[in-house]
């Protein structure tokens, strides 16, 4: 049982779609494909413009530093993805300026608000809603909303990588939305995706950067429904297909059951003893500390078959992350908080009582 925060499990159905005949991608039989799955991605993205690469969220990321930032960047540090726009900024020779917090930690409106007014030539702030590394909420819509107060013409670049397909997003004041296939959206990692608002097309528009990832070549294109280089096509053909299913079960309903599922994960955990590691825990996925973290996951993958994720740098065998992300279903997250019930037992910690499982329930329905 797959419960990393991605890669997460990919339905069948999903991999059926992409078993078909391989589509060359300059004809008119992929490019209604491309429309249908486009046309899907900007209804869950609810931005006026979408863009689908051939990429890892990585590159992403820097497709919007490099086309959205034309003087410095406020980038913000509470986890090795925080930490990633700021290495984007450095490879790219684009000043930046870095808020770094624990990781546990959600940066503050205030302190991000008063680095804007006291720095007139910052253009642009990238920030994670969800930091993955330790499973942290950022206040992104508040930051954003409180930034375009003071400059509208400030980007707001937000990573939702482990937040797109998990809860509904304000993009009201966002300007770039990216997020990968291998997380919420449950496809093969590969294709990175974008959405863009008004703001930020017109600034991509009026000064395009970069080869590969110029996003003015490739909304260009995207908007006849090609791109601009080889397509991923197996991976469109595969988010057209997931699209398709969420939005027919209800794009509330998936938001809505994630919630839920998240809150009973953690209100279980919490139960047994364990103490949930952010301060302010985003519902992609419920991340645990203990420094017996490996231990346990050792347990819970060799004996009770569920794979999930530990920490990295300082956090390294310090926490463990179960996902939330995709079409988990309940007796999958109601077997993992009982089987890390099973192992504290093993691990002498707490004996078993079906504490985990009682709550899990209690919760979930």
């Amino acid at each position: 049982m797959l419960l990393t925060p991605g890669p997460t499990p990919v339905p069948e159905f999903v991999r059926a779609a992409m078993a078909t005949e391989t589509l060359h991608h300059r004809t008119p039989e992929f490019e209604a494909i491309f429309k249908n799955t486009r046309e899907l991605l900007l209804e869950i993205l609810n931005m006026p413009e979408a863009l689908m690469l051939a990429s890892s969220g990585t590159g992403a990321m820097e497709a919007c530093v490099i086309n959205l930032t034309n003087k410095k960047a406020l980038t913000v540090n509470s986890g090795k993805f925080g930490e990633r726009f700021g290495k984007i900024c450095k490879a790219m020779n684009i000043p930046n300026i870095e808020i770094k917090n624990p990781w546990d930690t959600p940066v503050s409106a205030d302190e991000i608000v008063e680095i804007i007014k006291n720095d007139s030539q910052i253009d642009s702030i990238c920030i994670q809603i969800c930091e993955s590394a330790g499973g942290l909420r950022h206040p992104v819509e508040e930051i954003a909303k409180r930034v375009k107060e003071i400059n509208s013409d400030i980007m707001i670049i937000a990573d939702g990588i482990t937040a797109v397909g998990v809860e509904k997003i304000d993009t009201t004041n966002i300007d770039a939305l990216i997020t990968g296939s291998q997380k919420a959206l449950m496809l093969p990692p590969g294709l990175a995706m974008i959405g863009l608002s008004n703001k930020a097309v017109a600034k991509i528009e009026a000064n395009p950067k970069g080869y590969y990832f110029n996003l003015a070549i490739e909304l260009k294109n995207q908007r006849k429904n090609t791109t601009a280089w080889t397509a991923a096509t197996t991976l469109i053909i595969g988010l057209g297909a997931i699209l398709e299913k969420i939005k027919a079960d209800g794009f509330d309903k998936l938001y809505s059951d994630t919630a839920t599922r998240a809150k009973a994960t953690r209100e279980a955990l919490k139960a047994i003893g364990l103490p949930i590691y952010p301060k302010n825990p985003a519902d992609a996925m419920t991340t645990i500390y203990t420094e017996q973290a490996n231990e346990i996951r050792k347990i819970l993958k060799n004996k009770y078959d569920a794979n999930i994720a530990g920490g990295q740098d300082d956090l390294n065998g310090k926490i463990f992350r179960i996902n939330h992300m995709g079409l988990v279903a309940p007796f999958e997250a109601a077997w993992a908080v009982n089987a890390v019930e099973k192992t504290l037992d093993e691990l002498g910690i707490r004996k078993f009582d079906g504490t985990a499982n009682k709550v899990f329930m209690e919760n979930m329905f």
